[in-house]
């Protein structure tokens, strides 16, 4: 049973390497190549702050969570050093939550900024949208910050500090004993996790709906724009988002689920695709951005 479980382990911490490495290489990526723009122009558009911080969240994130599942796995003894786990959970469920909120925030930028209905309230959030993403940012980060501040009291208790409950599991991803203590936390993460799904869903649907009456309109009266072309480029994106955030949703409420009943070879499967996803998405992010897209096809030979 050892053997198996230090098989598991190391396959676990091999695994994420492989997915974390290459996230966190195109999300510094993306933050070399706003930051450079940033000096450059001396200030950033809305997308761009969105991208800045999204892209700063995951690569700590990744980061983090590689140097976490390390020396969970390799050297478990580092992880009972006072403070050490209690500051790697509360890392981790930050910068977790700081990408699903900065995700959510920027579909929804793409939904207010791309989308064509005349609704007063629609109208009206068009036209201050660069004056409300600095708010939509700063509340992102506050709730980021309650379920880091709540995941670190946990990880604090001392159930969770001594040798027999402390594992691969997690808040974010912190392998701690369940009991009915961590229930209200659970429900704080998953509401957490519901309502930016939501969000997304919403911002994808209104998309959607519009970019499909335009291009009904442009067929209708036989016109071709250049805007007709990135519509349908902004439609593939929102899709491509829409089915990544519900893989990860799921993955979130399966993680948590089998937390708590230890269901190891699922855990595994989770965090297969769990950990591909700031990458992944990252990088459909740069190919949605000509800017972006360009500057990597430069570089990359």
């Amino acid at each position: 049973q050892q053997s198996n479980v230090t098989s598991y382990g190391v396959m676990t911490v091999a695994i994420i390497t492989l997915e974390a490495f290459p996230g966190m290489w195109i999300n510094a990526f993306i933050i070399c190549v706003l930051c450079i723009a940033c000096f450059k122009k001396k200030t950033l558009n809305s997308s761009e702050k969105i991208l800045l911080l999204l892209g700063c969240s995951r690569f700590w994130y990744l980061c983090i969570t590689w140097v976490y599942k390390f020396l969970s796995f390799i050297y478990p003894n580092y992880l009972y050093v006072p403070t050490i786990l209690q500051l790697a959970v509360f890392f981790q469920a930050f910068f977790n939550h700081c990408n699903l909120w900065f995700s959510a925030c920027l579909c929804g930028f793409y939904c207010i900024k791309i989308a064509n209905f005349r609704n007063r309230f629609f109208i009206y959030l068009k036209v201050k949208i660069d004056r409300i993403v600095p708010w939509l940012l700063l509340g992102s980060g506050i709730l980021a910050l309650a379920v880091g501040i709540v995941a670190y009291d946990i990880a604090d208790k001392p159930h969770c500090n001594n040798r027999n409950s402390t594992g691969q599991g997690n808040f974010g991803t912190a392998n701690i004993k369940m009991d009915k203590h961590f229930f209200p936390s659970f429900f704080l993460a998953g509401f957490e996790y519901a309502a930016s799904f939501m969000a997304v869903i919403f911002s994808a649907v209104f998309l959607l709906f519009s970019l499909w009456r335009h291009k009904r309109k442009m067929q209708t009266n036989s016109m071709k724009d250049l805007s007709t072309d990135a519509h349908i480029r902004a439609m593939k994106s929102i899709l491509s988002f829409l089915v990544m955030y519900s893989i990860n949703f799921v993955c979130l409420v399966l993680n948590m689920v089998y937390v708590t009943k230890k269901g190891n070879h699922m855990t595994f499967l989770i965090v297969v695709f769990q950990y591909t996803f700031p990458g992944l998405h990252s990088l459909i992010l740069v190919f949605s951005n000509p800017n972006l897209e360009k500057i990597l096809l430069k570089i990359i030979p």
